[in-house]
């Protein structure tokens, strides 16, 4: 074991001493990447959905996240109520809507 040590000793003798700064510097780039490219968006994408929840009003057609198709017929402070069918009103939270660009507004 002791064997082991020395031959590692040996090698990093004549290799050049990593300075303490670089490792820092990296690790800070690598935050900065990571929020860029996952952070950013997906808060960027949760404010757009929340937006688009919140300036929904009755007579608009949804789609929910289960697939279903309606109509909302009423707004709640935390729900909406969707008609489904004739005679088929569902209450849904507001965070079961989803985005979809090809119904949105229309009545």
């Amino acid at each position: 074991m002791n064997t082991l040590f020395i031959l590692l000793d040996a090698a990093t003798e004549g290799a050049p001493k990593q300075s303490p700064w670089s490792s820092l510097i990296f690790i800070v780039l690598l935050i900065v990447v990571f929020w860029l490219f996952f952070i950013r968006p997906q808060s960027k994408r949760q404010k757009e959905e929340q937006k688009f929840r919140n300036e929904l009003k009755k007579g608009d057609k949804v789609t929910t996240i289960g697939g279903f198709h309606g109509k909302i017929v009423e707004v709640k402070e935390h729900t909406f109520i969707v008609s489904l069918a004739p005679d088929t009103n569902v209450e849904i939270e507001k965070s079961a809507i989803v985005k979809d660009v090809n119904t949105v507004g229309q009545a």
